[in-house]
C-alpha cells in the first residue's frame, strides 16, 4: 500500500493530530496512538511526538505504508489480557449480558483491531457470528465507549436482536450509569436536553438552548440530534460530584458531551475536558469515570430482565482517595 498523506485544511487548524486523522482517514484514534508510539506518523517530515500534537493549516501529515505496521499488529494480537476481565452476568439461548472492562473496544473500527469484545464473543459463543445486520458487529445492539465499563447485552439470535433493537429505538430500555464529574451541581437532580452534533474537529459538540426558534434566530440554533440525559447527585465530594445518570437517547459520547457542555466534565476524560479544572497534584485516574451500572430490557417472553455491575475496584479506590 502507498504512503498515506494528508494536508491540514482550515477547518482542522489547531486540532489534535489523532482527531484530525480520525476525521479524514479510516484509522481510529486508538490505532493512531499506537502508530505514533512506533514512529509511523510524521508531521512536516518530523516524527509525531504524541497523538495529541497540534496540527495547523497547511501541515502535511504522512503515515508510513500499512505493510510496515508489524509492531502494531503484534501488539494488538498479543494484548488479550482484557479478555480475562470480561464477566458474564447472565446468559440464555437468546442473549448474553456481560460486564465490559475499560480499555476494550466493543467492535473493530476501520483500522481492523483484533482485540475487541466481538472477537471474544464469537470465540466464546460461536452462534453469535451470524446474528444482526453487520458481520463486524455480530449481536451488538448498543455500545459503551472504549474507556467506559459496565453492563452490556448482546443478542444470540436474530429474533432477540430485532426485539432489543426495537426497544432501543422506542427508548424503553433502562440504562443507568455512575459518573464522577468536576464541580458541584446546585440542584440535586436535573435534565440536560441539549442537541448533539459532530463538530469540525471530529468531536461531538453540544450547547445549551438559549433562544426560541424564530425566523430571526434559526441560524443561531445549535444543530444536531435530540438528546436527553437525567441525573441525580449521589454525593458531593470536595470539588467533585458523584452522579447517577439515566439516558433516554444513545448519542455518541452523550453523557460526556452533555456534562462538558454544562461545565462539569467527566473525570478522566481526555477528549472533553477543561484544563483549568485539572490540578498538578491531582491523582491521575488513568481511565474514564463512566460506568454502566444497571441495564433493564424485555426478553422474548415479555418479562423484564435487569442486570447490575458493581463499581470496578479502580473507580472505588479513586473515590476513596478523595474522601
Amino acid at each position: 500500500m502507498n504512503t498515506e498523506s494528508y494536508i491540514v485544511d482550515e477547518a482542522h487548524n489547531g486540532s489534535r493530530l489523532d482527531l484530525f486523522l480520525s476525521e479524514v482517514s479510516s484509522h481510529s484514534r486508538s490505532h493512531i496512538k499506537k502508530l505514533v508510539s512506533h514512529g509511523y506518523i510524521y508531521i512536516k517530515n518530523a516524527p509525531a511526538k504524541k497523538a495529541g500534537s497540534i496540527v495547523n493549516e497547511g501541515d502535511t501529515v504522512r503515515l508510513e505504508p500499512e505493510a510496515s505496521y508489524e509492531k502494531v499488529r503484534k501488539e494488538e494480537k498479543d494484548d488479550t489480557s482484557l479478555f480475562a476481565k470480561i464477566i458474564v452476568l447472565g446468559e440464555t439461548p437468546d442473549y448474553v449480558v456481560i460486564h465490559k472492562p475499560a480499555g476494550l473496544l466493543v467492535h473493530p473500527t476501520d483500522a481492523g483491531e483484533t482485540v475487541t469484545l466481538t472477537a471474544w464473543l464469537v470465540s466464546t459463543y460461536p452462534d453469535i457470528a451470524g446474528v444482526g445486520e453487520n458481520p463486524i458487529r455480530p449481536g451488538i445492539v448498543h455500545r459503551l465507549d472504549k474507556e467506559a465499563s459496565g453492563v452490556l447485552v448482546v443478542a444470540r439470535t436474530n429474533d432477540m436482536f430485532q426485539h432489543l433493537k426495537q426497544q432501543f429505538q422506542s427508548r424503553t430500555i433502562e440504562k443507568e450509569y455512575t459518573v464522577l464529574v468536576y464541580g458541584a451541581f446546585e440542584k440535586n437532580e436535573d435534565t440536560i436536553d441539549f442537541d448533539i452534533d459532530r463538530g469540525k474537529d471530529g468531536r461531538m459538540v453540544s450547547r445549551p438552548k438559549m433562544k426560541d426558534v424564530t425566523l430571526n434566530t434559526v441560524d443561531d440554533i445549535q444543530p444536531g440530534k435530540e438528546s436527553r440525559t437525567d441525573f441525580k447527585v449521589i454525593k458531593r465530594i470536595g470539588r467533585f460530584s458523584l452522579l447517577s445518570v439515566r439516558i433516554h437517547s444513545g448519542r455518541t459520547h452523550q453523557i460526556r458531551v452533555h456534562m462538558f457542555a454544562c461545565a462539569h466534565p467527566v473525570v478522566g476524560d481526555t477528549l472533553y475536558f477543561n484544563k483549568n479544572l485539572l490540578k498538578k497534584s491531582e491523582t491521575k485516574l488513568g481511565r474514564l469515570f463512566l460506568h454502566s451500572t444497571r441495564l433493564c430490557f424485555e426478553d422474548l417472553s415479555g418479562d423484564k430482565q435487569c442486570f447490575e455491575s458493581p463499581l470496578p475496584g479502580e473507580l472505588q479506590s479513586y473515590l476513596d482517595s478523595l474522601v
